[in-house]
């Protein structure tokens, strides 16, 4: 068959990322925080933009007409597209007034919210989050607290205190042992004694004077410091270079060991004193509040407070569509009138998606909200979005940086997500409620019957939950307790205080 050039047409659609919907993707994602934002900016460039409230006599800005032969294309992709088919575009009238509830659950939870300012407004009365800061708990007052208890020798705990307030921010110790012992006049081998009484304190891999002691440290306190993981410890120089079939001949182990060690190498902390560092103060703002209401059912309402009203200014745009009418001005002005109809549009799709999705995740984890995080079940994005019917995707971006306000406190709607653990009852049990089950063991401990990891994961197989002793060990760890010997070991200081 002989080759040659032709014309063909051909008809195919798309879905384009017009610069709108690029736009509306990233209000989807953003937090009402970042919204004020926005809008701030988006009023300066818009002098049709206005948050004020409409005139009684004003009609409705939902009744304000799309200028004649605007282009909703980019409008009708959105909701008719598979991935991104289901962004916050709507082509429906703007009703931003949202009632979820009876009036007088949405006054008791207003009524609530205004407690600090209805107390009598003096904010001045309030603590200065500065001296918070200054009255936390240091890493040298820490490490000193324990030493009383960690020996009864007076010239040891002399010693060692002296070298506390030689440990940097992260908890190393970057002056040589010999002046320390110059220092003080003491033997060098009591200036190592008091040294290695500092590395047994709390948080484990302080007084290092490297990061390869740091972390030998704590495989020891983790018990995990075999011939392989001190092999791979005094090599992490050949760890930061990659240099992985070197390292498994140095250690002597397989592909899946190598692999092991180094996740447990990963998991110890380079800079353990990090912990007593002073961190700044953020106040999380909710998005989502949510209450109980009369009937035994829930309201759910977006927090308004963050969320500034966008209308339209019409008075100015009578008195800018009255003055000159050349060419230019007129495509400027329809510009920004349909660029302002747009905003108003996607920020009022914005709110429908996040109520919407908030009201499937608190029907899904209505236990969690009613009894606790042992009610919590496993829940994917996939499950919520086909039941609200949206793509996974837009449900991501509508759970990013959200955060949603109950009686049992603040959480990110990330949260409501969790992998699940198989069960005795076959539905499974969720990740977090696996944790709190395994703090509450461990709360429950007394000094003279520690729980190690094996026996937590017996104690879970009873009760119906099917775990292996590493994944005990994995959420032990994800929620910030000790092992064994170092919960055994604060238990005495405790006791000994």
């Amino acid at each position: 068959m002989a080759l040659g050039p032709r014309l063909d047409l051909r008809q195919t659609q798309s879905l384009v990322m017009t610069p709108q919907l690029q736009q509306a993707i990233k209000l989807l994602a953003a937090s009402n925080l970042e919204i004020e934002t926005f809008i701030a900016e988006a009023m300066e460039a818009n002098p049709l933009l206005d948050t004020a409230t409409p005139a009684p006599d004003e009609p409705e800005r939902g009744e304000i007409a799309a200028p004649a032969g605007e282009d909703a294309t980019a409008d009708q992709l959105m909701l008719a597209g598979g991935g991104e088919g289901d962004a916050p575009l709507d082509l429906s009238s703007v009703d931003r007034d949202w009632d979820t509830g009876d009036g007088e659950a949405r006054s008791a939870r207003d009524a609530e919210w205004g407690a600090a300012s209805a107390s009598g407004g003096d904010f001045d009365e309030l603590p200065d989050w500065e001296q918070l800061h200054a009255a936390e708990l240091t890493l040298a007052e820490h490490l000193e607290a324990q030493i009383g208890a960690a020996t009864s020798d007076p010239q040891a705990a002399f010693i060692a205190r002296h070298v506390i307030g030689l440990l940097d921010e992260a908890g190393y110790l970057l002056t040589p042992l010999d002046e320390v012992a110059d220092d003080l006049g003491v033997d060098i081998f009591d200036a190592k004694a008091a040294l290695r009484l500092v590395q047994t304190l709390d948080p484990s891999g302080v007084g290092a004077r490297n990061l390869a002691e740091c972390i030998a440290i704590q495989a020891r306190e983790a018990d995990r410091y075999d011939p392989c993981m001190k092999a791979l410890i005094d090599n992490l120089e050949l760890v930061a270079r990659g240099e992985v079939e070197r390292l498994k001949r140095l250690c002597r182990v397989d592909d899946e060991d190598f692999a092991d060690m180094l996740r447990e190498l990963r998991s110890y902390n380079p800079r353990p004193g990090l912990a007593f560092a002073p961190s700044a103060t953020s106040t999380v703002v909710p998005d989502i509040l949510l209450t109980a209401n009369a009937s035994g059912g829930w309201e759910i309402a977006l927090n308004e407070d963050t969320l500034p009203k966008l209308i339209v200014n019409r008075s100015y745009y009578v008195e800018l569509n009255a003055g000159p009418s050349n060419r230019e001005s007129q495509v400027w002005l329809k510009e920004k009138l349909a660029d302002a109809h747009w905003l108003i549009r996607a920020l009022d799709q914005r709110q429908k998606t996040i109520l919407k999705t908030a009201a499937e995740i608190v029907r899904q984890q209505d236990g969690f909200f009613r009894r606790g995080v042992a009610e919590l079940r496993p829940l994917t994005l996939r499950e919520v979005a086909e039941k609200i019917e949206m793509h996974e995707s837009t449900v991501s971006r509508v759970t990013s940086n959200k955060y949603l306000w109950c009686e049992r406190g603040t959480f990110e709607l990330k949260y409501f997500f969790t992998s699940g653990v198989a069960s005795a009852d076959g539905e499974g049990a969720s990740s977090e409620a696996i944790k709190a089950r395994i703090k509450a063991l461990i709360d429950a401990e007394t000094i003279k019957d520690i729980l190690s990891d094996q026996q937590l994961a017996e104690m879970l197989q009873k009760e119906g939950f099917d775990l292996a002793r590493r994944t005990v060990a994995k959420y032990r760890e994800a929620i910030g307790l000790g092992s064994s010997a170092e919960r055994r070991r604060a238990k005495k200081l405790a006791g000994a205080r």
